[in-house]
């Protein structure tokens, strides 16, 4: 496609003075005279044979024709002054947009995220954190990390690990269960998924009336935590994603009996073909899973030695 000629001085000339109102204040900003803009912007009308402005004894005020231009050059603006900025020290930082349910974010991800920024100064992470409801493709990300099955309309997805479930609550209420029957008793926080508990007890040998299901139901295992870790109830969640609420002492996790609803899952659009950017998280991701892997393990090596 030839493009014709784009009178870039004329155009940014009319997108300042049309953000201020005011040619005196787009020629601060531009660092030239007010004569040099509104002669720009003049030969800018004159190239499209439009009035952009109407010129008032106080300022300017924009005509339709204006606003419809004004948009389109923002954004243009916008995003090359983004792309200039992309480039430091000879190489061009890449973006790399994330979206992770927030308990995968909080409890494993943003502990090792300074290793992978270590190991790839240039590539910026945009991390957004969400309940597992996301739109890949409206919200612009090149990875989604949910919890569930695998299985997403046109989405491929690499398995990460499991994460089972078993009750967490602070020390004063785990001191008082003695058996897992002793939970009947308590306040049993719920998340959105309501056959939770229902795995749990059956895990622990024990029909669970389901009439009880009632009381407070979270959108997220972290308001879940939060609420545990106030005293307020009893949490069903994944040790794994809570392991420095458990290694401070915060909870404390009293059965060792386990729940699994599912797996974390990396996971791309089939139609979004990797960039550098998501081929290096992809690795150090893999490469940073098998290292936590071979450490949760450790324990249990040197005890059988």
């Amino acid at each position: 496609m030839v493009r014709p000629y784009l009178p870039l001085n004329a155009l940014r000339a009319f997108e300042a003075s049309a953000r201020h109102l005011s040619f005196t204040r787009a020629a601060i900003e531009l660092c030239v005279t007010q004569a040099a803009v509104s002669h720009q912007v003049k030969l800018l009308e004159s190239r499209l044979n439009v009035t952009l402005f109407k010129r008032l004894p106080r300022g300017l005020m924009i005509t339709a024709e204006g606003e419809a231009l004004l948009p389109v050059l923002q954004d243009s603006f916008d995003r090359m002054a983004d792309m200039l900025e992309r480039f430091e020290g000879g190489h061009l930082r890449e973006v790399l947009m994330i979206g992770a349910v927030g308990t995968f974010a909080v409890g494993w991800l943003l502990p090792r995220l300074a290793d992978f920024q270590e190991k790839y100064p240039f590539i910026d992470v945009r991390l957004s954190t969400n309940n597992n409801r996301v739109d890949m493709a409206a919200e612009g990300l090149d990875y989604a990390i949910r919890f569930g099955s695998g299985s997403w309309h046109n989405i491929e997805a690499t398995r990460l690990f499991e994460a089972p479930l078993s009750v967490l609550c602070v020390p004063e209420i785990a001191d008082t269960l003695r058996r897992p029957a002793d939970l009947l008793g308590q306040t049993l926080l719920r998340s959105y998924r309501a056959d939770e508990w229902v795995n749990w007890f059956a895990a622990a040998g024990i029909t669970y009336p389901a009439p009880l299901l009632k009381g407070v139901v979270f959108d997220s295992s972290l308001a879940m935590m939060e609420a545990a870790a106030q005293g307020i109830g009893v949490a069903l969640a994944p040790p794994l994603m809570f392991s420095r609420l458990l290694s401070n002492g915060t909870v404390r996790q009293p059965f060792d009996v386990y729940t699994s609803m599912g797996s974390y899952w990396l996971t791309r659009l089939r139609s979004r073909a990797p960039t550098l950017a998501m081929s290096a998280f992809h690795d150090w991701l893999m490469a940073a899973k098998e290292d936590s892997a071979a450490r949760l393990h450790e324990p249990e090596a040197s005890n059988s030695a």
